[in-house]
């Protein structure tokens, strides 16, 4: 069998790839792994976003965990950086938030926090897999009162609420906004959070019903967003994802405000009031190509790494680096947070509108955004890996580079989180980036589709 974790955490269909059998191993196992040379009983903290599988799969995961002697805490829906955030808090050696992100509801995940709040490294994540794809461990088996006990945390979305609030110095008051829950986890925090900022808000899509969850809404469908901010006159929208770790914005005008804008609005601000450490701003290669070019501008040092808020936060902290994330919308504030934050990425921007005045049109103006097109191809799991060792397939993307040279870039590359290989092209000229785009895709589904 292959990898059972990809960039952030376990994830399938619910039910015929996440099954509740291996849910429950993964409780095993996890507990198992993360409470190596723990002298005390561990306890475990869980979160999940509105799924219908949602509550099927924590009961098997709860059910692992106490089978081996772990307590439990379960906090209901809330968002994932609230499990992050709530480890520490409640004093648990390590968090599990049941979502899929931004996936369709069909869709289901299991990921997984350290006692600090850090998703696990790959070599934990490798000996938690260990345990379960090669069923060479004996699990522990307590009786009696050393079997896990399962407790309900009833204050855990006021908690996070608390803490979010907490980084936002500065009343919202006379601000406009829109709020789009994805029908997700935000739905349980963002209202209250939002409204007692003394914002005016306004929101979308926060009636989950176990099967709406990011269905026409949230930062993965911005369209209609846009269009209630500029029927309705307001400032901006905000728009969260399933688990609310990412946010995207949409300005006045109904612009979209992506990832890298929001970094580049935070950065400039950041530097200029002394609190970016070391002048520098941690995103991915999947950042625009003109985050760098405005990083070059204004004197900040850019880095990138691997797609996934776990590699940015692991440079942020090898270097320590206070700021970083993704064009997807994952930014790490590393003052007030450990992980990819949705609702403290909104306050904080909103805190600098109203600080600084402006318009989010006028904000977002101090970067300008590439031409960018992505092509996804459905390629399973044999063809992903053949994709490194494929000949043509890297000829082709050789060839691409060479007729972009400097004045664009290319990258191609599996997702970690779905069965997809996605190909990214950028440069001033759309109609060429397009052009290669579609060449490079149709080499990569005729040479791996099949496998």
């Amino acid at each position: 069998m292959g990898r059972l974790f990809g960039t952030d955490g376990v994830r399938g269909i619910a039910n015929t790839e996440l099954t509740c059998e291996l849910a429950m191993e993964i409780g095993r196992a996890a507990a198992t792994v993360l409470a190596d040379g723990c002298r005390h009983r561990p306890t475990f903290v869980i979160g999940s976003d509105t799924r219908a599988s949602s509550d099927m799969l924590g009961a098997a995961l709860i059910a692992g965990l106490c089978s081996v002697g772990a307590d439990v805490i379960k906090l209901g829906v809330v968002p994932t950086p609230a499990v992050a955030y709530l480890v520490g808090k409640y004093k648990a050696d390590a968090g599990v938030m049941i979502s899929a992100s931004h996936n369709p509801a069909e869709f289901n995940g299991i990921k997984i926090f350290s006692g600090n709040g850090f998703k696990l490294p790959d070599l934990v994540e490798e000996k938690i897999e260990d345990l379960i794809l090669e069923k060479r461990k004996s699990y522990r088996k307590p009786i009696g009162g050393e079997v896990g006990k399962l407790t309900y945390a009833q204050d855990a979305a006021k908690d996070y609420i608390r803490h979010i609030k907490s980084s936002a110095h500065c009343c919202l008051e006379g601000l406009r906004i829109a709020i789009d829950c994805a029908n997700g986890s935000a739905s349980a925090t963002a209202p209250t959070l939002f409204g007692e900022l003394g914002a005016d808000i306004h929101i979308l899509s926060a009636l989950p019903d176990g099967e709406n969850i990011n269905r026409d809404c949230g930062s993965t469908h911005l369209d209609s967003l846009a269009k209630y901010v500029v029927d309705n006159g307001l400032d901006c929208g905000i728009a969260f994802d399933g688990d609310a770790d990412r946010c995207l914005c949409v300005d006045e005008k109904g612009n979209v405000i992506d990832g890298d804008m929001i970094m580049a609005i935070c950065a400039l601000d950041l530097k200029n009031r002394g609190k970016l450490n070391r002048d520098t701003v941690v995103g991915t290669i999947m950042s625009n190509f003109g985050f760098g070019k405005f990083c070059e501008e204004n004197g900040l040092r850019f880095i990138a790494t691997k797609v996934g808020d776990r590699y940015v936060l692991e440079e942020m902290l090898l270097e320590d680096y206070s700021f970083g994330g993704e064009q997807s919308g994952h930014v790490i504030f590393r003052d007030f947070a450990t992980t990819g934050d949705g609702q403290l990425t909104a306050a904080q921007l909103l805190v600098l509108m109203k600080r600084s005045g402006k318009k989010l049109s006028e904000l977002a103006s101090v970067m300008t955004r590439y031409p960018q097109t992505m092509v996804n191809l459905t390629i399973s799991a044999e063809g992903k890996i053949a994709f490194y060792t494929d000949k043509e397939v890297n000829d082709k993307i050789e060839e691409a580079k060479a007729l972009l040279g400097k004045s664009g870039r290319i990258v191609v590359r599996p997702s970690g989180t779905e069965p997809l290989i996605r190909v990214m092209v950028e440069g001033s000229d759309v109609q060429q980036i397009e052009s290669i785009a579609n060449d490079v895709a149709a080499v990569i589904t005729e040479r791996l589709a099949g496998k």
